[in-house]
């Protein structure tokens, strides 16, 4: 089920993660707007995102990234689901995972 946009939601905060000029800036826009656990949760969800990607079993990811087994199906949910954005960018940063299983090395 695909998630409603709250019209709380600010748009000003997506315009500014839009400016960012470099790598660093954005590195440090997150750490000056993110707690370190918010931040290590979103950096989690991100790399569980990429191993779900990769064909990697839930066990594989559960040692790799420490997530909870919920975090990992909820970010399955999320790659699976109807919005698929993360999964759309992962696979523009990775163009592998965007290959069909069969063609992966």
């Amino acid at each position: 089920m695909a998630k409603k946009t709250s019209p709380e939601r600010l748009p000003e905060l997506y315009k500014a993660v839009m400016s960012l000029e470099s790598e660093e800036e954005c590195r440090q826009f997150f750490e000056d707007l993110c707690s370190e656990s918010e931040l290590t949760a979103i950096e989690q969800r991100y790399q569980v995102a990429k191993l779900l990607l990769e064909d990697k079993v839930y066990l594989d990811i559960l040692l790799e990234t420490k997530a909870s087994t919920s975090t990992i199906s909820r970010v399955k949910r999320m790659v699976t689901g109807e919005n698929g954005t993360v999964k759309k960018v992962l696979c523009r940063l990775n163009p592998q995972l965007a290959q069909p299983e069969s063609e992966k090395e």
